[in-house]
């Protein structure tokens, strides 16, 4: 039954809810069926403070002053989806294998990479307007680039850094169970790391067997990573791989994502690990393959009227057997609407999801949402957890 108890001005203070949890514990629970019914409020606003940071404005209150970003989380009484982790896994290059940055103008930077089979070469640029670079130039142009780079994947290797580790466990504390992501898969790796979209699709189209190398060796690159996951302390893993059925087909993803998930999945199931992918944009073509993929949960689907399917539908392709991670699309924290219709939106997505539900923000909170927004949902998601124990 829950303590409940009266905390400042009338203010009800119960055990079960997020500031008086072990929140890492609580993540861990859902994800593994063992929190009896709770669920866990994890919204990603990072991006409201990174942009405010590049600009050099001063936090509105209650967060003036405050440079530190969990203490921000828990005066906002919320978990963080803690992916600084990933910095836990150390890429190994082969030997002879040099790396290089040098300024091009004051904008942009050309990024290479030496090998003894070639060189790659990758520039990007910045823009007055964002901390985060874009590439302008990508690392493969050619079929011959992409022998290069298939050459140095497959001669590459992952290692585990546990003093990184040790850092961020102490700089996140119990905020959110330790969490990481594997590098993109087949087709997202050449829109989004290596290729861009339009070179990536005529690739696809064209170049028939060097295409085929470069993602068998990616994959078996991804499995020497996956061994180092499952040696290590994180049993949170998420594909990060930004799907979008504009510019993947459902037959792309049978014929190249959907076999190396279900490869992934096998892997890291079997040493006990929670797996989870990141869809978002436009998924509606591609939920019917949410239950046939190997995924527990998949993370960032977002609902009209951001995206392009209803949480019905939503619910529909999970069923009872796949966690939804987020699902109130980021829109809702602007004031363009109301508080009424946020509260709806997450009371209709707890009713339809819980308790396989890890709540949160479709994909994240925006420069311009109101961060105050954050504690209305997270009163809803107490009020929840209280009936549940």
């Amino acid at each position: 039954m829950n303590n409940i108890a009266l905390s400042g001005a009338g203010e009800i203070n119960r055990s079960t809810d997020h500031k008086n949890l072990n929140l890492a514990q609580l993540h861990l629970d859902v994800v593994f069926g063992r929190s009896h019914g709770m669920i866990i409020w994890q919204p990603r606003i990072g991006a409201w403070f990174a942009d405010r940071n590049f600009r050099n404005e001063e936090y509105p209150e209650p967060f003036r002053g405050m440079t530190y970003p969990p203490d921000v989380y828990r005066k906002l009484e919320c978990s963080n989806r803690v992916y600084d982790y990933n910095a836990c896994f150390i890429r190994v290059d082969p030997p002879r294998v040099v790396r290089s940055e040098e300024a091009v103008d004051a904008f942009r930077t050309r990024h290479t990479i030496a090998t003894p089979v070639g060189s790659l070469i990758m520039i990007t640029r910045r823009s007055p307007t964002s901390r985060r670079a874009y590439q302008e130039k990508y690392w493969i142009e050619t079929p011959e680039d992409m022998k290069v780079y298939t050459w140095l994947l497959d001669h590459s290797d992952w290692r585990w850094d546990q003093t990184v580790f040790d850092d961020v466990k102490g700089h996140w504390g119990n905020l959110g169970a330790p969490t990481m992501y594997i590098p993109r898969v087949n087709v997202q790796n050449l829109y989004i790391e290596t290729m861009g979209v339009e070179r990536g699709v005529y690739a696809l189209y064209e170049w028939g067997g060097v295409v085929d190398d470069y993602f068998r060796v990616l994959h078996e690159n991804h499995v020497r990573m996956i061994e180092v996951i499952n040696r290590s302390p994180i049993l949170i893993v998420n594909y990060g791989d930004n799907l979008h059925c504009a510019t993947l087909p459902p037959a792309w993803y049978e014929r190249y994502v959907q076999p190396a998930y279900l490869d992934r999945s096998v892997r890291l199931h079997r040493a006990g690990r929670w797996v989870n992918s990141h869809w978002d944009g436009d998924t509606k073509a591609l939920l019917r393959y949410a239950r046939v993929s190997g995924l527990d949960g998949i993370e960032a689907i977002t609902p009209k009227p951001q995206g392009d399917v209803t949480l019905e539908e939503i619910k529909e392709a999970l069923g009872d057997e796949i966690h939804l991670l987020d699902g109130i699309p980021a829109v809702y924290f602007d004031t363009t609407f109301s508080e009424d219709e946020l509260c709806a939106c997450a009371e209709k997505i707890i009713n339809l999801f819980a308790p396989k539900l890890i709540l949160g923000i479709s994909d994240e909170i925006s420069s311009t949402g109101d961060l105050q927004r954050i504690r209305t949902v997270g009163k809803i998601v107490d009020d929840y957890n209280a009936g549940q124990a």
